[in-house]
């Protein structure tokens, strides 16, 4: 089942729609489950509240696989706020991009996840604790496992924007001090690029920063989609190979 409920997301001022998944029978089966925390929270349930159109089918997905909660924000509609939010460093790209990806992980962490262990049945452990999402949603999800490594053991970077900030990114991948039971997954499409040199340097960037995670200890699973599009339709279908491998599930 998917609710919905309002939170406020207290270094914008602002409030901000949650989507949040539980399985079914939650209050009756006497479990406490893993938490998977989620950027673009729209995106992922009904093809009704999609950008596009399309969702990432994770409640089908989740109501086959009973294993876990997922909490997931609605991204900031309003002009370029999505790329602020959800970027951590400053960026050129886009006419510039004041990042303030910092804020917002503070407050998912520090005000978000207590509210969430506190009124559902959580495991609240770090081993027990992932973030996912997808293109900026994805960028996010690799500085929270670097950064917040301590409060996250899983994370699920589907395309992630790395090219928009990838001196700092690596840089603070290099000096993250990563638990070595950290798992990172992480994927790139073919027909996301425009050419072949696009190409050959989305995958340059993405194996440059598997690399680094794995050299910090972490266990990645790199994966290049055969005509993968940028795109939710394509993201869905990393769904089970994505989840079993951050979870084990069988």
């Amino acid at each position: 089942m998917v609710e919905t409920f309002t939170t406020h997301i207290t270094p914008y001022g602002l409030d901000r729609n949650v989507f949040l998944y539980l399985p079914d029978d939650w209050q009756t089966s006497g479990r406490r489950y893993p938490v998977v925390y989620m950027f673009d929270g729209h995106n992922l349930f009904f093809d009704s509240t999609a950008t596009y159109g399309t969702c990432w089918g994770l409640k089908e997905y989740l109501d086959a696989h009973p294993e876990a909660i997922v909490v997931a924000p609605e991204c900031n509609h309003e002009g370029n706020r999505r790329l602020e939010e959800y970027c951590p460093y400053e960026s050129d790209w886009f006419d510039g991009i004041h990042g303030t990806g910092k804020q917002y992980m503070d407050w998912l962490v520090q005000e978000l996840k207590p509210w969430v262990d506190a009124h559902y049945p959580t495991l609240p452990d770090r081993a027990h604790t992932a973030i996912g999402g997808s293109s900026m949603g994805g960028l996010m999800s690799l500085y929270a496992a670097a950064m917040y490594n301590a409060v996250f053991s899983k994370a699920a970077c589907l395309s992630p924007s790395v090219r928009l900030c990838m001196k700092p990114l690596t840089a603070d991948l290099h000096n993250a001090k990563l638990r070595k039971d950290t798992r990172v997954y992480l994927s790139w499409g073919e027909l996301e690029a425009n050419s072949q040199h696009q190409l050959a340097e989305y995958t340059d960037n993405a194996l440059t920063v598997a690399r680094i995670l794995t050299e910090a200890g972490a266990a990645v699973y790199p994966y290049f989609q055969m005509n993968g599009r940028h795109c939710e339709a394509d993201w869905r279908r990393q769904l089970d190979g994505c989840f079993r491998f951050l979870f084990g599930w069988n």
